[in-house]
């Protein structure tokens, strides 16, 4: 196996974190607090990082399993040292806890172990809102951005990285594909921070939730999250942000391009759609008893629907609360999530419409054995190597997340927080229900139950194969 290569692009990833921390030390910096943690954790990068990255380059061809290999190892890096911040804070009880945060951050899922927010110095508090904004795109098509001359690795690291069945590029060069993502990625964040800024934010607290929401992550910087802005205006710019992030972003660039008609025949999309507009109608009609009028109902309806099918996990609304059919829709958007191609995590709508097809076409073989019917999205064809992949996925998140609610639930607490808690890191959506709902935290499972929910953190976003592959004995044989 090509180490020498894995070694030096881990390396140039650890850099890039180092350079990812200035912003935070900035903020640290203006706000007077003390600059030690960014200051030690970024000399710490640099010391063990500019070793690797400096490593010469050997000939040899970069296979699929190398690079699988270096997204796993990369995201375990990057989570590690990314820890380090709130190891030197010194706000944080264990350094399990800090690298829970940490995890939840870069892979935009949100849930948290502390109890008050408000007590962090801001630039820690920046800090977590900002591992969402690196991990939402991926520090590897982060990397492809600054660095477009790693060549032939390009492909095959943001196959492993990229969420969703398919990757496809925008333009021929995938490294040209990378910055035209990002230059979206970063005018959609911008237009969120304006809107919020027009709400009569402070511009602080709305970079903090404008990079949060463009991660769909979800980490409050108050203790009440976004219930604790009162208002209505701020609820619906972050709702309608939610949504737009968990689109996938080549429909952007399509857009750009002219091709409305392109967008608007998308299936996933219209799925996507289609899902909202029932599911927020369902949840306003079950939950008007409790709110009394229609206006807070479908405010509360699509605040809720919008946080959760996006995976982003905001609070505003406490849905633990809410009539159980209410709470088995949102249960059933924990496990769908959005759109591929977006910063959302979950199973990906296409994925699902996909199975829901497929499902469709064996009933027609039994009923009409002899008849030919092929699996379409877009108004093209489904090869059956992705329908095979899609299946074999599901399978195994099914599998893993039965094994992750069986370790949890050696804890000894009720079965909703035990299966919630997984199914809400897996997911990466961030709350659950029950005590770790919205306004729960993850601060009552022991280490044990905190390093499997940060695995299921990882493997959710990652989709799997490139944390598996890390612990098959067959990955590291010649």
């Amino acid at each position: 196996m090509l180490y020498r290569i894995i070694c030096r692009t881990i390396g140039v990833i650890m850099l890039i974190e180092a350079g990812s921390m200035l912003p935070s030390l900035v903020v640290a910096l203006c706000f007077r607090e003390n600059p030690l943690p960014f200051l030690f954790s970024i000399g710490i990068l640099i010391v063990l990082g500019l070793p690797l990255a400096l490593l010469n380059r050997r000939s040899g061809r970069f296979h699929s399993r190398v690079a699988y290999i270096t997204a796993g190892i990369s995201w375990l890096t990057l989570s590690l040292f990314g820890a380090l911040p709130f190891l030197f804070c010194g706000q944080f009880p264990s350094f399990i806890d800090c690298l829970f945060e940490s995890i939840s951050g870069f892979t935009t899922t949100g849930s948290t172990i502390l109890t008050d927010v408000e007590v962090l110095p801001k630039g820690i508090l920046f800090w977590r809102n900002f591992t969402h904004f690196i991990g939402g795109m991926g520090i590897i098509v982060l990397t492809t951005v600054l660095l477009p001359t790693i060549g032939d690795r390009v492909q095959h690291l943001m196959q492993a990285e990229v969420p969703g069945p398919t990757s496809e590029k925008l333009v021929p060069k995938l490294a040209q594909s990378s910055k035209i993502l990002y230059a979206i990625y970063v005018a959609l964040t911008v237009l969120e921070l304006l809107a919020l800024l027009c709400c009569g934010l402070s511009f602080f607290d709305a970079l903090n939730l404008a990079i949060s929401t463009a991660g769909t992550g979800g980490f409050a910087i108050y203790n009440a999250s976004i219930a604790a802005f009162a208002s209505p205006a701020v609820e619906i710019v972050i709702s309608v942000f939610m949504l737009m992030f968990g689109v996938n972003f080549s429909l952007y660039f399509l857009i750009l391009c002219g091709k409305i008609r392109d967008v608007l025949k998308n299936t996933e999309l219209r799925f996507y759609l289609t899902l909202l507009v029932v599911f927020v109608i369902l949840i306003t009609w079950n939950i008007y008893g409790i709110y009394g009028n229609l206006g807070d109902s479908l405010r509360n309806a699509l605040f809720s629907v919008s946080t959760l099918i996006s995976t982003t996990g905001f609070g505003l609304a406490d849905f633990d609360r809410w009539p159980t059919f209410s709470k088995t829709i949102l249960v059933l958007l924990m496990f769908t999530g959005a759109c591929a191609g977006s910063t959302a995590g979950g199973l990906k709508l296409s994925r699902i419409y996909m199975m829901l097809q497929s499902v469709r076409r064996e009933l027609r073989r039994i009923v009409h054995p002899n008849s030919v019917s092929i699996v379409r999205m877009d108004g093209r064809a489904i090869g059956e190597r992705t329908l095979s992949g899609t299946m074999v996925y599901l399978g195994t998140f099914v599998v893993i997340l039965f094994v992750a609610i069986w370790l949890v639930s050696l804890e000894g607490h009720d079965i909703v927080t035990s299966v919630t808690s997984v199914i809400a890191t897996i997911g990466n959506i961030g709350p659950g229900l029950a005590l770790v709902g919205p306004v729960g935290n993850y601060s009552i499972f022991s280490a044990f139950s905190k390093i499997v929910l940060c695995l299921c953190m990882l493997i959710g976003r990652l989709e799997i194969y490139p944390i598996l592959l890390l612990f098959a004995p067959s990955t590291w044989k010649k």
